[in-house]
Parts: structure tokens; C-alpha cells; sequence
């Protein structure tokens, strides 16, 4: 009976030392973490975002005017107001800029879309990487280096654009520039009266991106053809809405 005994105290004792040292251990995190944690943002929307904030996007709708914007200030501007729109916020220390370039006139020289978005890094709404820097963006090394497609090319809103095969395409964007983001030399009008006209006057026309890199013989995202006029009925002739790149310039 005594060897029972034993045996019995000997089997609680050990459950008691078991018991306290599971309830020493370090607990471990359920899977999918606390509330709040191990996902960054919620499910879906602006706030699932990967990377950094949002820098980029795609104007969801043009202003209605062909390619009168009122020129780089009042494209800027839209920029600007369809950010609020879909409330996007503008860093801290940048400011939206259109990316479009434009020709010499009026005693002023010509200015370049590349030089006015700043110097990257650019960030979709859902915080994809569209191009760390101005020569990553324009493949000035390598070609192909930055991330606008349909995919990734969203609205401020996080949705994405029509392009080839949807209906209507609306592939074409505004930019008025070469392939390098530059003024395109010449005497030709290809930035509509540098974004202040919405008429289809003879030699008249503005510079357009595919940003679905899809359609004709020149897919480029900044520099794929010319538009058939300056009206908002010439440019969804070919293919667009007169939409625009917006950047967040630092």
C-alpha cells in the first residue's frame, strides 16, 4: 500500500510541474495575428497597400474639354482635384503634377514631362511600385523598367482603366511627349496649343500613351501616336477620354 502511494504522489507531482511550465511558456500568436496585425490595411480598397503611399495614378475620368486643360496649371490642378476625389492623399512634401510636356511658345521654353513629377520612388493607390526613379520610368538604362500596365496603371479610385478588348477603349493618354519624356522637337502642334485647345484644326493634334502597352505598331506608355484633333470627339476617335498620368512630385 505504501508503494502505491508512492507511485500516486509521484504521478501528481510531475502533472503539477507540467502544468506550470506550460503556463510559463511563451504563448504563441494565433494564426492571422491580433486584429490589426499580419495584414497590412483591410481586405481589398486603398487600404491593402504594399508598399508605399499612393504617388500615382490614372485620371478615372477626363475633364469633357478635348485637350483643353487650361494649360500645365490647370492640368496640374485636375490632378490635384481628382486626387481629393478619391481620396488619395498627397505625401507629405509633394505635389500632383500632370505628366504632360510643352513645346515652346510665347517666349517660353520648352519644359519637360520627366522634369516635372520629381524624382520618384511612385507608388499606386494600392501600393504597387510603378518605377523608382525618372530613368527606371523613362528604361533610360533598361528599357522597361517601370510597372505601368493595366494591372498596375489604376485610377485614383483603384480601379482600373478600359483598354484594348473593353468597351470603350480608352487607352490613349495625354502626354504630348517623346518616348524619353521629352518635348517633341518641331514645328508640328502636338501638345494642342500646349493643352489650351479642344478644336480639330488642320496640323493640330496631341501626343499619346497607350498605358495598357497594347494596340498598333507602338505600344509605349508615354509616346504611341498622335491624336486625330484636339476635340473631346478626336480623341475618343482614336481610342481615349482625354485622361491623364498623374505624378507626386517631390
Amino acid at each position: 500500500m505504501r508503494k502505491v502511494t508512492r507511485i500516486f504522489w509521484t504521478a501528481g507531482a510531475i502533472g503539477i510541474f507540467a502544468v506550470v511550465v506550460a503556463a510559463q511558456a511563451p504563448q504563441q500568436p494565433r494564426a492571422g495575428g491580433a486584429a490589426g496585425q499580419g495584414r497590412p490595411g483591410g481586405a481589398g480598397g486603398q487600404g491593402a497597400r504594399a508598399g508605399g503611399p499612393p504617388s500615382f495614378f490614372i485620371t478615372s475620368v477626363g475633364k469633357g474639354d478635348g485637350a483643353n486643360y487650361g494649360g500645365l496649371a490647370g492640368a496640374d490642378a485636375y490632378c490635384t482635384q481628382m486626387a481629393q476625389a478619391g481620396n488619395v492623399p498627397t505625401p507629405q512634401g509633394r505635389m500632383w503634377r500632370a505628366y504632360l510636356s510643352a513645346s515652346a511658345a510665347n517666349g517660353q521654353p520648352a519644359v519637360n514631362a520627366r522634369d516635372r513629377i520629381g524624382a520618384g520612388p511612385w507608388y499606386n493607390v494600392r501600393g504597387t511600385i510603378i518605377a523608382n526613379n525618372v530613368a527606371d520610368l523613362h528604361g533610360d538604362v533598361q528599357r522597361d523598367r517601370n510597372q505601368i500596365n493595366k494591372q498596375t496603371a489604376l485610377t485614383e479610385k483603384g480601379g482600373t482603366v478600359n483598354g484594348v478588348g473593353d468597351t470603350p477603349n480608352q487607352h490613349d493618354i495625354l502626354t504630348g511627349s517623346d518616348s524619353e519624356g521629352r518635348a517633341i522637337p518641331g514645328t508640328d502642334d502636338t501638345t494642342c496649343k500646349n493643352y489650351t485647345s479642344n478644336a480639330d484644326t488642320p496640323g493640330s493634334s496631341v501626343m499619346l500613351g497607350h498605358f495598357d502597352r497594347t494596340g498598333g505598331g507602338n505600344t509605349s506608355w508615354n509616346s504611341a501616336h498622335a491624336s486625330r484633333g484636339c476635340s473631346q470627339q478626336g480623341l475618343v476617335g482614336t481610342g481615349g477620354a482625354g485622361l491623364l498620368y498623374c505624378f507626386a512630385a517631390n
